[in-house]
């Protein structure tokens, strides 16, 4: 794994008390009469960009381009729309591709889970894990060579800006209470308005493969609309229309002909007993059309093992921020493979893949835990999905459940167990997961895979998974896939939406109600840019306000010191 930073870990601040009182009490003593709500917020440090730095996809020495910042704390919802603006975290560093400057352009890719069905290929692998499960066969099946990891270099690209230590003190990240907020804004109440304060798995129902272990509490999440998704008719062989119904086999049109005429000629044979007749019929073709119905993940993942069956497995799904107890009783195991996998399979030295880099990179995150009433059973945050082989970890998926969608972060697994394809089994599990969150969830419909990278040929096996559309850079719109690729044959960077006159409808209208955490007080940027001393940085807080849009800019802290 390329080179990391070490970083100091920072401890999570109190949420915001905000305090409503039925009369005024003196100094700061919380009034018995008075009503205290904790609401969690954004915090996050604008690291500005950065550029010429390694790619580890096509080599270049100095090709890379990104922002970033660094996130102290994070709500579900902020993240949910940051990543629908071609955001994604690595640990507590959130970053962002400058998509027409970087030399590899990462275009964020999402899968759609509901309507997925499971390739040739994927079939192979899912039928493996169940033949190795039943019979300990471990015998390897040619061209079933794992891809290049998923996510090893979107995640570890950022490590650059990754401080040796944070030089701001808790007490700062720490806002002061409403009223004290509000006395500094009536100080320019003559001059603007007050600016508004924006509040901002179901369960696994006993299937034995997979169990939800932890259940924590938080607050509850902002929703808000997802980003568009445009289709757009393609040209004469330029992909799929799929605003048309999918093609059918002339077979099936053929067999489905017969049997309609079939069933006109027993009716009108035997008018007198059509009732009779029909359900024969029916029943007949219900059958061949159950029979002829292709199978789903599920019937692959919760098939019903033998009685003698060699090996169990079982997916557990912990929180790992903050860590449950039962994600800490697992850490060392869970540790242990994590470096037995970077020694393998990155060729790491047995020196390198320390428990602080563990910890930093797929532990920490800066999501708040949340669990409202109309989300799944385990709440939203990040987790640890832990895949335990009779007894033991050989493979943990890093996810982050959002309002919208499982967003994948990383895989590490056991180099012993290589054979099985667990890169693929485990984004199959993760999709059959996504379907089960949304039972409880209806909102949850989509599984992210991080970014697409058309111009790095071992990085387009995330297109594989049918249907998934990719992000438009400029405007912030989901395209089908299928519409997206004959472009990237002929330009690495591409803008997807065809409407030419289409813009982003997020952008940053009014910079001045971009919200400032300064000195403890939360205030509109408008009244910091009149408070600030020294030089001016409206240009960094426009850059940034134009990368996270109007929503987020209104709705997170943005640290000034």
């Amino acid at each position: 794994m390329g080179p990391m930073h070490v970083v100091e870990q920072l401890r999570p601040f109190p949420p915001v008390e905000w305090r409503c009182r039925a009369q005024p009490v003196a100094g700061c003593e919380l009034s018995k009469l008075g009503r205290l709500c904790t609401m969690h917020c954004t915090v996050v440090e604008y690291s500005g960009c950065k550029e010429g730095y390694p790619c580890g996809y096509c080599a270049s020495a100095q090709g890379k381009v990104s922002i970033g910042m660094w996130a102290h704390s994070m709500t579900v919802q902020d993240y949910q729309d940051l990543i629908d603006r071609g955001w994604r975290r690595s640990g507590k560093y959130v970053y962002k591709p400058i998509m027409n400057q970087t030399c590899c352009p990462q275009y964020t890719i999402r899968c759609q889970p509901l309507h997925f069905q499971p390739s040739k290929s994927h079939k192979k692998v899912l039928k493996k894990m169940l033949k190795f499960l039943a019979k300990g066969d471990s015998s390897k099946v040619a061209g079933d060579e794992e891809p290049m990891d998923s996510h090893r270099e979107d995640a570890i690209a950022c490590s650059f800006v990754l401080k040796n230590e944070s030089d701001i003190s808790q007490s700062e990240l720490k806002p002061l209470s409403v009223e004290e907020t509000e006395r500094v804004e009536t100080e320019d109440n003559n001059e603007e308005e007050e600016m508004k304060k924006e509040v901002t798995v179901k369960k696994v129902e006993s299937e034995p493969p997979q169990t939800c272990v932890d259940k924590d509490s938080a607050g509850s999440s902002e929703r808000s609309n997802s980003a568009k998704l445009v289709h757009t008719t393609p040209k004469p062989g330029k992909g799929a229309d799929l605003s048309k119904p999918p093609c059918r086999k002339a077979k099936d049109i053929r067999k489905e002909r017969k049997l309609h005429k079939l069933l006109q000629n027993q009716t009108h044979s035997l008018e007198g007993t059509p009732s009779q007749v029909e359900p024969q019929v029916l029943l007949s073709q219900n059958s061949k059309s159950k029979a002829n119905q292709p199978k789903s993940i599920e019937d692959f993942i919760f098939v019903s093992l033998p009685d003698d069956a060699t090996h169990q497995l079982e997916v557990r799904v912990v929180r790992s921020s903050p860590p449950s107890c039962q994600f800490k009783a697992t850490f060392q195991e869970s540790y242990q493979v994590y470096k037995r996998y970077q020694m393998a399979i990155h060729k790491d030295p047995p020196d390198k893949p320390t428990i602080s880099q563990f910890t930093r990179f797929l532990c920490d995150s800066p999501l708040e835990a949340e669990n409202p009433p109309s989300g799944p059973d385990c709440g939203y945050g990040s987790f640890h999905q832990q895949y335990w082989l009779d007894g033991k970890i050989i493979a943990v998926g890093v996810i982050d459940i959002l309002p919208y969608c499982v967003s994948s972060v990383y895989l590490y697994y056991d180099p012993d167990y290589t054979f099985l394809s667990l890169g693929v089994y485990s984004a199959l599990r993760e999709i059959a997961f996504t379907r089960q969150l949304h039972e409880k969830a209806s909102e949850l419909c989509y599984y992210y895979m991080g970014f697409y990278i058309h111009s790095c040929p071992k990085m387009r096996y995330k297109g594989q998974y049918r249907p998934s559309d990719l992000l438009c850079p400029e405007t912030y719109v989901w395209v089908p896939i299928e519409q997206c690729l004959p472009t990237l044959e002929h330009s690495k960077y591409c803008r997807f939406n065809q409407d030419l006159k289409a813009v982003d409808e997020g952008c940053i209208k009014e910079l001045g109600r971009v919200r400032v955490l300064h000195k403890r007080i939360v205030m509109p940027y408008s009244m910091y840019k009149k408070r600030r001393k020294g030089p001016s940085d409206e240009a960094s807080v426009q850059q940034y306000a134009s990368l996270v849009g109007q929503t987020c800019s209104e709705r997170m802290l943005l640290f000034r010191s």
